[in-house]
């Protein structure tokens, strides 16, 4: 008798998830009301939840009802993982968010690897909910006792912190995420990969020339050695990547640093932000031509390709919107104060030449090439009006002997900061210019050791 109970008892529970699996709301509805205990119970091996398996599978109204009759969100499978991390895990971003306005807790960590949802967000690569997860640890109480840094570098059982999984697993959007948030770029792992490997190591590991360039533009260092002694360059040849290793090789060409200890580089709007990182990678891309010129396996990502773009539409812009320094891109960035306009790619030589390292404490800021003032904030360039309409409306100013008269003008106000910026911009070069559904597995959480 008891054991007939137990079996109807058992298919109703196998029931109930199916329904909860497949988004079936009403089912679901009336299989509560009828027996409100299903509501704690859970799968047999891996002891998921309702909960548990609404976020993994996306089913937010599911997620929402289950939430309204005070489920615990925090509540925990065999493996100590939460709903949260699961939503994580599959990119789920709506049932992420909907768990962190319930009051998820983002700083549980998993009894598989010590991982939290920012570990499993850069694991697997959803981008959009490593965002989420970051904007809410500055503003929860529980990340704000820790500190947002640490939050942003917290280490997994192994020793990786997000930025070493994003790395190694090639996921280039979320390393840059995790790096513009305040990720160590040079931070070395415990037993994570190989004992001391950094993020460049793990990339170069993993054969991303993307997370290498990302990485390589926000400071890494590539004589930093793992406790094995092997630099980025070494790990990249023993794991056949013939491209990564020309990028890591310490005799290669440097690539620009982002000037990130610059108070006003900190402060850009995230416009002005990203005309001046595109202007950075496209530098880069530039001088990685030399590097990979000539090399019979280059992967679909290389520079000659990503480069072969050329912005023609430069010919066709009035002069009065050309760059006074390099008379070849469009003024695209403003020194605030002063109203000076330059594009990105001379704004980025004012403050990439001397390579600032990411690490040091805040340099001194650059000086406007024009007025010798210092710049304390840079914003996007306002367009300029300079089709021939303007020629009638405003008498003529558009005129070619007004246009030149204009550039000899901005020439002569910043003569004496024009020959030390010219010789940085012959570094630029002429640039061009423009889830599943299921629940993970166990082994799939083993990473590999080190070869």
């Amino acid at each position: 008798m008891g054991q007939q109970l137990s079996c109807v008892a058992s298919q109703e529970h196998g029931e109930l998830f199916t329904a909860v699996q497949f988004g079936e709301l009403e089912i679901v509805k009336i299989m509560l009301d009828r027996d409100p205990s299903l509501l704690h119970q859970t799968t047999v091996y891996d002891r998921q939840s309702p909960l548990h398996i609404a976020a993994a599978n996306g089913q937010i109204e599911i997620l929402s009802m289950l939430l309204e009759r005070s489920v615990d969100p925090d509540i925990v499978n065999r493996h100590k993982q939460t709903p949260l991390m699961l939503a994580a895990m599959h990119g789920k971003i709506s049932c992420l968010k909907m768990l962190i306005e319930a009051g998820a807790n983002i700083l549980k960590f998993d009894s598989l690897n010590g991982r939290t949802c920012l570990h499993y967000a850069a694991y697997y690569g959803h981008s959009d909910c490593l965002q989420v997860i970051l904007s809410t640890a500055q503003s929860s109480p529980v990340a704000a006792s820790w500190g947002y840094a640490r939050f942003v570098n917290i280490r997994d059982g192994r020793g990786a912190t997000p930025l070493h999984l994003a790395a190694r697993q090639k996921r280039p959007e979320c390393v840059h995420i995790l790096l513009d948030n305040g990720a160590l770029v040079c931070a070395s792992t415990g037993g994570y990969g190989c004992p001391g490997s950094t993020p460049l190591h793990l990339a170069a590991r993993g054969g991303s020339l993307d997370c290498i360039r990302e990485l390589l533009a926000w400071g890494a260092d590539r004589l930093q050695r793992d406790a094995s002694g092997r630099i980025p360059y070494g790990v990249a040849l023993r794991h056949k990547h013939p491209n990564c290793a020309a990028l890591l090789n310490p005799s290669s060409a440097e690539p620009l640093v982002w000037p990130s200890p610059l108070k006003f580089i900190s402060e850009l709007n995230q416009e002005a932000k990203g005309l001046l990182e595109r202007a950075l990678m496209k530098a880069n891309r530039e001088r990685e031509k030399s590097i990979f010129k000539g090399s019979s396996t280059c992967s679909d990502h290389s520079p000659q390709i990503a480069d072969a773009e050329v912005d023609d539409n430069a010919s066709e812009v009035s002069d009065t919107e050309l760059c006074c320094i390099c008379f070849e891109q469009v003024c695209t960035i403003e020194v605030q104060d002063c109203g000076h306009q330059m594009c990105a790619h001379c704004t980025l030589a004012l403050c990439c030449h001397n390579k600032p390292n990411p690490t040091t404490a805040s340099v001194t800021p650059p000086v406007c090439p024009f007025c010798r003032s210092t710049i304390a904030r840079l914003v996007v360039a306002r367009v300029k009006i300079s089709e021939d309409a303007a020629d009638e409306s405003l008498g003529g100013f558009g005129s070619p002997k007004l246009r030149k008269s204009w550039k000899s003008r901005n020439l002569s106000e910043g003569s004496s900061s024009f020959k030390g910026l010219s010789a940085n911009l012959g570094s630029f070069g002429k640039m061009g210019g423009r889830g599943s559904g299921r629940i993970a597995a166990e082994n799939e959480w083993m990473d590999k050791p080190c070869q």
